[in-house]
């Protein structure tokens, strides 16, 4: 579909990423979502645009690929249209049992997402997931800024790193949480923005479940509840623990360009995960329930 057939072209400013994004109208009236990576940085889009019809092919709830091609500012994705509500806008306002409802739903996404294997090449996980943390750990030291008690999770990573041994690898979404999922016209739970996929132990995907849990903690439960079935397993909050320990860390050195707003925000964000943790020395947060 060459770009010069849409209508319509409005920008859109939500999300982090460099892309330029747009919701396109064509001819016919159909809406597609735009995406414009620039050369410098489109090297791996047509990775991402097949891992994503891969995702596709499994019936995901997403924003599904249609076209990948080069226009004047760069690589263009185009992508299927999702009419609704951000996630985080609509369902920490719901009843507590649809909250619950959508969070199990969005666990058992997940589960089919991890159902994609990682590459027979992919470097050893505790290998690689130890060094990251060495990387976050030194940052950290070196960050002028620092948590009320930021060293629980230093010592958390370096007495939990045996964790790591053995773990199996899969596709990741990469930033999979409240805030990129929609509820569409029909009330369907969507999930969007996989730009930022990766392959990595599954249950590191959980990392970012502190957002969930601040914005909504019985979504967050019903996601855990829905992707082990109800019968989630004791090693899973250990390592759970030690990833939002490590995720955690690194958000404080990596909001200081973005200014003081951030750093408040992810100063915030760690005094409430070591109130769920007891300081860390509890795995299993406060916020989860069996349901």
């Amino acid at each position: 579909m060459p770009l010069m057939n849409f209508i319509k072209k409005e920008p859109i400013s939500k999300g982090w990423s460099c892309d330029q994004k747009f919701c396109v109208t064509a001819q016919d009236n159909t809406k597609y979502l735009l995406r414009i990576t620039p050369f410098e940085k489109s090297a791996e889009r047509s990775d991402m645009f097949r891992m994503q019809q891969k995702v596709a092919s499994l019936d995901i709830p997403m924003c599904r690929p249609v076209e990948m091609g080069e226009c004047e500012d760069g690589v263009y994705i185009l992508q299927t249209w999702i009419d609704g509500e951000d996630g985080e806008d609509v369902i920490p306002g719901l009843p507590d049992t649809k909250q619950y409802v959508y969070g199990l739903e969005a666990g058992r996404i997940l589960c089919r997402i991890h159902s994609i294997p990682a590459p027979e090449t992919q470097e050893d996980w505790e290998m690689r997931f130890s060094r990251k943390m060495n990387y976050k750990i030194k940052k950290y030291e070196e960050c002028p800024i620092k948590y009320d008690n930021g060293q629980a999770f230093i010592d958390y990573i370096n007495e939990n790193r045996y964790l790591l041994k053995d773990r199996p690898q899969v596709f990741q979404h990469g930033d999979y949480h409240i805030g990129n999922m929609m509820i569409d016209r029909n009330g369907k739970l969507q999930i969007i923005d996989f730009d930022r996929y990766d392959f990595g132990d599954p249950w590191e995907e959980f990392n970012r479940i502190v957002w969930c849990a601040q914005k909504a903690p019985i979504f967050a439960s019903g996601m855990v509840n829905g992707y082990f079935e109800g019968d989630v397993p004791l090693e899973f909050w250990k390592l759970l623990a030690l990833y939002i320990s490590s995720n955690t860390l690194s958000s404080l050195y990596w909001a200081i360009p973005f200014g003081q707003k951030e750093v408040d925000t992810m100063q915030n964000q760690a005094k409430e995960v070591l109130v769920w943790y007891d300081n860390m020395r509890s795995f299993v947060p406060t916020w989860y329930f069996r349901g």
